[in-house]
Order: C-alpha cells, then sequence, then structure tokens
C-alpha cells in the first residue's frame, strides 16, 4: 500500500521517483491478483477509483494511474487470500463512491467476519472477500452517526477482539481525510506465504523482514506520504503501532488515536 496527501497536486510517480516505483512495481511479482488506485482532485471532491484484476507488471493503465495528478491519493497491489478469487469485484480499493478503503491483511475464518456484518450489509456486497466486509463494519458504524475516525476505531477494535492475531492495516479516503490504521503488532505470515517469498526471490529484502510495516515521511514540500514495505528510501519513520492516524487532506494535519 502506497498513499500521499499533497500540499497542491502531485502522482504516485513523482513523490516515488523512478527507483521507488520500480520496487513499488516489483512487488507485482507477489502482489500480482489485481490493484487499484483511489485519487481526489482537491478537499471537498468525492475519490475516483480506478482498479483491475490483471497484476501491475501486465496492465498498461497501471502506469497511466502512477501519473495521474491528485491532491491525494492511495495505491494497492493485492496479494489474494488463498481460495478468493481473483475477479475486479475482490481487487481493492473498495468503494462508496463517497469513500474509499483498502487493506494488507487476511481475516481467517472469514465465516467468522461474515457473521458480524448485517444482513443489509451482506447484501450490498460485491465480492466475497475479508477485506470488504472489514470495510462494510465501518460503513455500518458510520450509518449508526460516528464520525469516520470514531467509526474506523470502533470496527477495528471489535476485528481486534475477534481476531487477536490478524492484521488490520488499512487506508481509507474520503472528500476531507486520510485514515490510516496501523494495527498488525502481533501479526505474522504464515509459512505457506514465506515459501512463497523465498521461490519468487528479489523482493525487497525490509518487505521480507517487516511485512506488516507501515511507515511516514513529511516531504520538504509538505507532502504526507504513508507506505508499507518495500519501497526503500531515506526519512520513513514507523507509524505508532495499534494505531489509527487521520490526515485532514486540506491542512495536513496529523491525529492519531490508540485502540
Amino acid at each position: 500500500m502506497f498513499a500521499y496527501v499533497a500540499a497542491g497536486s502531485s502522482t504516485v510517480k513523482r513523490e516515488l521517483g523512478d527507483d521507488g516505483v520500480e520496487k513499488l512495481t516489483s512487488l507485482a511479482r507477489l502482489h500480482g491478483d489485481g490493484w487499484g488506485w483511489a485519487g481526489v482532485s482537491q478537499t471537498g471532491a468525492a475519490p475516483t477509483t480506478v482498479k483491475s484484476p490483471k497484476s501491475a507488471l501486465k496492465d498498461p493503465q497501471f502506469n497511466e494511474m502512477l501519473s495521474q495528478p491528485s491532491h491525494a491519493a492511495m495505491i494497492h497491489l493485492r496479494w489474494a487470500t488463498m481460495g478468493l478469487p481473483v475477479e475486479i469485484c475482490n481487487a481493492h480499493p473498495f468503494s462508496t463512491g463517497e469513500l474509499s478503503f483498502e487493506h494488507n491483511g487476511s481475516l481467517k475464518p472469514i465465516a467468522k467476519v461474515r457473521e458480524m456484518l448485517s444482513a443489509e450489509s451482506r447484501a450490498k456486497m460485491t465480492g466475497v472477500t475479508d477485506s470488504e466486509m472489514y470495510f462494510m463494519l465501518i460503513q455500518e458504524e458510520i450509518g449508526h452517526g460516528l464520525t469516520l475516525p470514531e467509526a474506523v476505531i470502533k470496527a477495528v477494535r471489535r476485528l481486534r477482539s475477534a481476531f487477536p492475531l490478524s492484521s488490520l492495516n488499512a487506508i481509507l479516503l474520503d472528500s476531507q481525510q486520510l485514515v490510516v490504521v496501523h494495527a498488525s503488532a502481533r501479526s505474522t505470515l504464515p509459512e505457506a506465504d514465506v515459501e512463497e517469498f523465498k521461490e519468487l526471490g528479489g523482493l525487497p529484502d525490509e518487505h521480507n523482514e517487516d511485512y506488516f510495516a507501515l511507515r511516514m515521511k513529511r516531504t520538504i514540500d509538505d507532502t504526507i506520504l504513508i507506505s508499507s514495505t518495500g519501497v526503500d528510501g531515506s526519512g520513513w519513520e514507523n507509524l505508532p503501532p495499534e494505531s489509527v492516524t487521520t490526515i485532514d487532506l486540506d491542512s495536513r494535519s496529523m491525529h492519531t488515536d490508540f485502540l
């Protein structure tokens, strides 16, 4: 996952540079089950979402979206949970039109997440993933009158209680804010996934060693960057563990709540 909130308008390619884009794209050798991009042209505008079930390595539109100007944007490379189909409805980010969401993690057993949803939420789903169910839980809390950060915190706490070892890392974008969930302090990759890393080879070292870390950086022009590992560079600092950080799109002020 990668996201930015710019002082004006920017692109993923500008913020990562050629080396960063190369490293991001190389991750599609593992995260090759689809990709997605969501961006806000200016504060107050609803996010636009573009996604595909194709590997970023094989889809020319992926490179086009890396150069798409936006005030704020986020991008996701999917590594599908075993058994879940590679289809556009299961690609991230998921979107309601007013809110976009992407997740890095796996919630198992998936039936346990489904049971947490209302019948109405289950009926609204377009795909079959645990990640979309996570998104639906957040929407349910918004429907109860909570603000986006409040809804995220409440949903994450519910999921953490039910799935104590799962990664709940996520990024959400609406017309006013970018919300980053760094909740993976006790999460580890299954041995089968580690073996897949080894078979592919050549992935960035820190992506192997600290797969679930989320980091941030504020650039010289006051753009805020958020990234999972695998996109190396200087000046990054880890986001606090088990936290929800809200970034205002207009002022780029940041507020962190702990779970």
